[in-house]
């Protein structure tokens, strides 16, 4: 764990609060006013963009050619997740994944990935896999994870990630994450050019009790007092913390 922290320091700090202290030091009072004076600028030139834009033509959308990927020429929100499978040799592998998100409202979840990379054989070998949501002040453990194997194809890296034991499968989560998921396999569909579609049954879940929605506290400030970690591909990251209702219309059902 001080491993962790260290590297994470070094890397990252000051701009990730501890979520796990209510007294905030000067910086990061001051971080926060910076904040919201950088926020109300951006909206400031959000509206003054769209209000130049809808003077102009706005259906002219420009063509992307798709006979290479399309999905670097624009950036797109995603969430970032830790996944767990088990190696070979019995120890666990850790694993940063964004192309990952619930399937339909139950119970399953499912995330991409492909036969060249170890987590692919290691779920296809146990049938099981863990899903770790990490925290904005722990974005340092998605870093740790994405580290590159070594020449005996182990990733000294994991050593300085924190876990604990899975509850109901063969596994193990990273610590301080704000939601965790333990699945086993339902499927793997492959051929999508390389890549491979996981689908697991969530068979066991667990929050950290800040993350839990609460009927007292308001949606918008829940999410400013707890926000979010999104990956935005390609290659940067952000955090959510100011959000508005969906404007559904009348009648509107699942």
């Amino acid at each position: 764990m001080n491993s962790a922290n260290n590297l994470g320091s070094k890397l990252f700090a000051p701009r990730f609060i501890s979520h796990d202290n209510h007294s905030q030091p000067g910086w990061v009072v001051g971080a926060e006013a910076k904040r919201a004076r950088t926020t109300a600028r951006i909206r400031g030139e959000s509206e003054r963009e769209a209000v130049t834009m809808s003077s102009q033509d706005a259906s002219k959308p420009i063509p992307l050619p798709v006979d290479r990927p399309i999905w670097e020429r624009v950036f797109s929100v995603a969430p970032l997740v830790i996944v767990g499978s088990k190696e070979p040799t019995g120890n666990y592998n850790l694993a940063p994944k964004h192309m990952a998100m619930p399937l339909g409202l139950g119970n399953y979840f499912c995330f991409v990935c492909g036969p060249r990379h170890n987590t692919y054989h290691n779920i296809r070998r146990h049938a099981v896999f863990t899903v770790s949501y990490p925290r904005v002040g722990e974005v340092v453990y998605t870093s740790l994870a994405a580290a590159p194997r070594s020449e005996d194809q182990s990733k000294p890296s994991l050593l300085a990630l924190p876990t604990l034991p899975a509850s109901k499968i063969d596994g193990v989560l990273v610590k301080g994450c704000y939601l965790y998921l333990e699945c086993s396999l339902h499927s793997m569909l492959d051929d999508f050019d390389g890549y491979s579609l996981i689908i697991g049954k969530v068979v066991a879940a667990a929050a950290h009790e800040d993350a839990l929605r609460k009927q007292e506290i308001d949606d918008s400030d829940h999410i400013f007092q707890f926000p979010l970690l999104a990956y935005l591909h390609p290659g940067r990251i952000a955090e959510i913390r100011q959000s508005t209702a969906f404007p559904l219309p009348e009648g509107f059902s699942r």
